[in-house]
């Protein structure tokens, strides 16, 4: 799905948002869950006093978080002085007293940390270069710290880094990656993956991922069949192999939500952004 056209009338805010992803029914909008859309749009449709709906960068499984978050809205311009009665201070940005009003509206695990003006052009979704997500795993024999446990999934086994390290650099660029993703109507699963490395630090595992876009749970995917290698149940050249398989492979399993993050979204400059909604919108075929 698209953001529709913008109005003259409307004014297009770029926000960056964070949240902890454990009680929402992921990103979307769904009737009878609570999700992070549907109740910032609840927040933001309060405060501006007119119905408004938020267009995402990446559409959030349940249980998972970010602290990087960028979405879109468009807003009538008569309605954007609802948000704020009161002008800003000298020296605040213009939407700073929107931000503090807005917090006030929203629960503890989604905060809104920045609004701006979007540039001409700007599609949160459709004018992304790439999303970054961060996986975390504990391997500690006692699981994970309490003030870590929601978003470091406990790991019961060792699990030998260097080789799931190896094994993601065959994974590295343009592919089709249909055994990692499961199916959409209408979609693509070839994605230009860009980085996939593993670090250890003490018990704590950290998977870091970049593409140009993730198709439906794939990062999960990567995450679990990686693992399957550093159980050493599966070879470094296995993972290789599932490139060339034509749907989602049942020879393991995703990863658990809650050790991933969405961290961060790139967008090219201002005068590039038009011209990657094109890009973007050019599906990709086997």
């Amino acid at each position: 799905m698209t953001s529709p056209p913008t109005s003259s009338e409307d004014v297009r805010l770029r926000l960056e948002i964070a949240y902890e992803g454990t009680d929402f029914a992921g990103w979307a909008a769904q009737a009878g869950q609570r999700t992070v859309a549907g109740v910032l749009d609840d927040a933001l449709t309060t405060v501006f006093r007119t119905p408004v709906k938020l267009w995402a960068a990446g559409r959030t499984d349940t249980g998972v978080h970010a602290t990087g978050q960028v979405a879109h809205v468009d807003v009538p311009a008569a309605a954007l002085p609802n948000a704020y009665p009161r002008s800003p201070r000298p020296g605040d940005s213009e939407f700073l007293p929107l931000l503090r009003r807005l917090s006030r509206f929203l629960p503890i695990d989604i905060r809104v940390v920045e609004i701006v003006r979007a540039p001409a052009g700007f599609d949160a979704r459709f004018s992304a270069l790439r999303r970054h997500y961060e996986y975390r795993l504990s391997t500690a024999p006692y699981g994970v710290e309490p003030h870590r446990a929601r978003y470091v999934t406990a790991w019961p086994r060792d699990l030998d880094v260097d080789a799931m390290h190896a094994a993601a650099q065959d994974l590295i660029g343009l592919h089709d990656f249909a055994a990692f993703c499961r199916h959409r109507p209408g979609g693509t699963t070839i994605r230009d993956l860009q980085r996939l490395d593993w670090a250890r630090r003490g018990h704590l595992i950290t998977a870091h991922v970049t593409a140009d876009a993730f198709c439906w749970q794939m990062v999960r995917s990567l995450v679990g069949a990686l693992l399957a290698v550093g159980e050493h149940r599966r070879t470094e050249q296995w993972c290789r192999e599932l490139l060339d398989a034509p749907a989602r492979s049942s020879d393991f399993a995703a990863a658990p939500a809650q050790g991933l993050t969405l961290a961060g979204v790139d967008y090219p400059p201002d005068d590039e952004l038009a011209s990657r909604v094109l890009i973007t919108r050019d599906l990709r075929t086997r």
